[in-house]
């Protein structure tokens, strides 16, 4: 498989200092209000009426620059430097502000802008957050901060004594979206919507479809008829006020936040000591408990009563509209939800919904934006479901990942670096070849074009070297398999490429590798794709390369650095014993590869030979005990000042198999000088590692023909 940047006004002195904020002035003005009735959470300037009736006040933002596209080189320094310093609101702030919210609270449904979510840019999209039962409208409290650097986010606070239907609520949301979208029509709409709030957005979509609408859904309530809440609708009727509130109030903590078992699980992962974890557990309760009195504000008898019947209401209405919805969706499901069905209602919903993905949360309950570890922001970044335009742009749209982010992502393949103990050899301007990546160029374009081994092992290695060793994020220009719904069903779970797609990874065009190479990323290409990815026994190391060039013009049109490069190490890692053409001999099996490959992408769809065999297919391998991988990055090959020379079809063939040859003879120098590596096996390797604090990777010892001293006891 191809894988692959002053003038203060303060607000009212009888405000909590909760909802205080200074605001900068900038030189352009928020150009759409919301009318922030919400007196709490809204900050205006000296230049508004003292008239308590006043419906509109303008509010202003600090303008961020942004990079231009001479300064768009992928690196983790480029992420702000406020991401090191973010500190994670909990539990206790959502009930602390949401006790200031509801103590004056009144009136008609509303639009607030939460204090954290100030710093966007001027070109960031328009975010909605339509509240669940709680209706307090702060459900995204925990990710406020980080959502309101991508996004302009609004959220709408309904109050506890409100009774506005649910076609009332819908068309309130409706009118501030056609609103916004009658001023800046090329700009896309979030609606985020939880539980009850999901159904709302599934409405305003269904019912404008000609509106550029985003919708994440958590925990949808389109599943009410078959939750246990609806059968608990006639009881709680008859039920005495202090025993209804409770019982809700105590199916509301009994979620992740207040399971005893899931604290200790997650205590024994972060290595606490039984004493610590007894006492985490006793102050989640006496925290819990101690907010049981504000959760019975919120839901006095009565209010829950008429939540639970606009719970029906909203899911009749959005479920006979299901098939009106067009817009980009994305579900997210708990495994562990106590209220409603979720996973299953995660499956109806992508196989109803044309434009849908799905993820799945195993161990979280029914308050998933709530809770420890569950990031809205990274979860958008890995189903690249970010964009600024009608059209997802997999450049100009990407956000590098923070530094957080890439440890995550890479923990979960860190043991393959771990257990191949990965060699790299690169080659400086003069021709040496040395350790480690010191020979890559430091400023963009460059393009790696190599070889791919089976499955794309040698891929997992390869990104975090570079992270660590250069703060370099290689972008990989992948299949599209990985990006899009395949097939009418949509049988292929995209989730799995999250991490890939977190990483910078874009669907292989022309479009995108124009945009890469303008920008002046480090791009990662393998000619041969698929093909050699899922290549048969006995074609190891076989490159499977179109006959005609498909990227010298292009990297030479902006001036590109190819530097070819080989990997070596499928075979010490696994052996392939059933692969293409065994599985064809099986008709059972051949159907599913017809069916397969006749759902993805079609590439090369002019080419001919071995390279436009892109058959989708699983090689079974066995594992071996883990050998080494082994790369070589070749000499860099400039194509500044080539723009026009490689014009010339026969000039750029010629540069194209240069590249091809140099691709080849790095596989047959790591092939050679593998076999004098006395650390090529694990067990020499593993009575050299230090485990203090970081396993330390080894290197080879043996001093090579080309003078490269490569020692396992010296550090890269």
């Amino acid at each position: 498989m191809a894988t692959i940047g002053v003038c203060i006004f303060s607000a009212p002195a009888d405000l909590s200092s909760v909802f205080r904020r200074h605001v900068v002035s900038a030189s352009r003005k928020l150009v759409k209000l919301r009318n922030p009735f919400l007196k709490p959470l809204a900050v205006w300037t000296e230049e508004q009426t003292s008239t308590a009736a006043t419906s509109t006040r303008t509010r202003n933002f600090v303008e961020k620059k942004t990079s231009s596209d001479d300064d768009h080189e992928e690196r983790v320094d480029d992420v702000e430097e406020s991401d090191s310093n973010y500190k994670r609101k909990s539990l206790k702030d959502y009930f602390d502000e949401a006790k200031e919210l509801i103590r004056s609270d009144g009136g008609q449904p509303r639009w607030f802008c939460p204090l954290e979510c100030g710093s966007h840019t001027p070109d960031s999209p328009l975010l909605l957050y339509l509240p669940g039962m709680d209706g307090v409208g702060l459900g995204l409290t925990m990710q406020h901060q980080r959502l309101g650097k991508i996004f302009d986010v609004w959220c709408l606070h309904i109050p506890v004594k409100d009774r506005t239907s649910f076609r009332g609520l819908v068309k309130l949301i409706e009118k501030e979206v056609k609103s916004e979208n009658s001023h800046l029509p090329k700009r896309p709409i979030y609606l985020v919507g939880d539980s009850l709030g999901a159904c709302l957005a599934l409405a305003v979509a269904a019912r404008n479809p000609h509106i550029d609408l985003a919708l994440i859904l958590a925990n949808p309530a389109t599943s009410f008829s078959k939750s246990v809440l609806r059968q608990t609708v006639p009881l709680l009727g008859i039920m005495p006020d202090q025993v209804t509130s409770l019982s809700y109030m105590l199916s509301l903590i009994t979620g992740p936040s207040g399971d005893p078992w899931k604290t200790v699980m997650d205590s024994v992962v972060k290595g606490l000591s039984l004493q610590s974890t007894v006492e985490e557990l006793s102050r989640n309760l006496v925290t819990l408990s101690s907010y049981l009195p504000v959760l019975a504000d919120i839901f006095p008898k009565e209010t829950l009563l008429w939540k639970l019947e606009l719970l029906k209401s909203a899911s009749a209405y959005a479920n006979a509209r299901l098939h009106s919805v067009k817009a980009q969706t994305l579900v997210l499901c708990s495994g562990k939800d106590q209220l409603l069905p979720s996973q299953e209602e995660g499956q109806r919903l992508r196989r109803a919904l044309p434009n849908c993905q799905m993820r799945m949360f195993e161990n979280s309950g029914h308050f998933l934006l709530m809770e420890d570890g569950v990031d809205l922001v990274t979860i958008i970044k890995g189903a690249s479901f970010y964009r600024r335009g009608n059209n997802l742009d997999y450049v100009s749209d990407f956000i590098p990942p923070t530094t957080p982010e890439s440890n995550k992502a890479l923990e979960n393949i860190r043991w393959m670096s771990v257990v191949t103990s990965p060699v790299m050899l690169s080659t400086l301007e003069d021709g040496k070849i040395v350790r480690g990546l010191s020979g890559i160029p430091s400023e963009g374009p460059v393009l790696f074009v190599g070889y791919h081994n089976l499955l794309g092992f040698e891929v997992m290695p390869l990104i975090p070297q570079f992270l660590l060793e250069r703060n370099i994020l290689l972008r990989g220009i992948a299949h599209p398999m990985m990006f899009y719904k395949q097939g009418e069903g949509g049988s292929l779970d995209s989730s799995g490429f999250d991490t890939i797609r977190l990483m910078g990874a874009v669907p292989v065009s022309a479009s995108n590798f124009y945009r890469l190479m303008s920008s002046k990323s480090y791009a990662l290409l393998y000619p041969g794709g698929v093909r050699e990815a899922l290549h048969r026994k006995g074609e190891e190391y076989k490159l499977f390369w179109p006959e005609q060039s498909e990227f010298v013009r292009m990297a030479a049109r902006f001036g590109a650095k190819i530097i070819p490069f080989g990997a070596v190490g499928e075979d010490d890692i696994a052996e392939l014993v059933f692969d293409y053409n065994d599985q064809m001999k099986i008709p059972y099996m051949k159907s599913i590869i017809e069916e397969g490959t006749k759902g993805v992408i079609k590439l090369r769809t002019d080419a001919s030979g071995e390279v436009a065999n892109q058959q989708m297919h699983w090689p079974y391998v066995v594992p071996k005990v883990p050998g080494r991988f082994y790369y070589h990055f070749g000499k860099p090959i400039e194509t500044d000042g080539m723009k026009h020379e490689l014009r010339d079809r026969e000039k750029s063939h010629e540069l194209y198999l240069q590249v091809k040859s140099e691709v080849e003879k790095s596989l047959a120098y790591l092939k050679e000088k593998r076999e004098h590596d006395p650390y090529r096996e694990l067990l020499p390797r593993l009575l050299i590692l230090d485990y203090n604090d970081q396993i330390k990777i080894p290197f080879l010892e043996t001093l090579t023909d080309d003078g490269v001293n490569i020692n396992p006891r010296e550090e890269a």
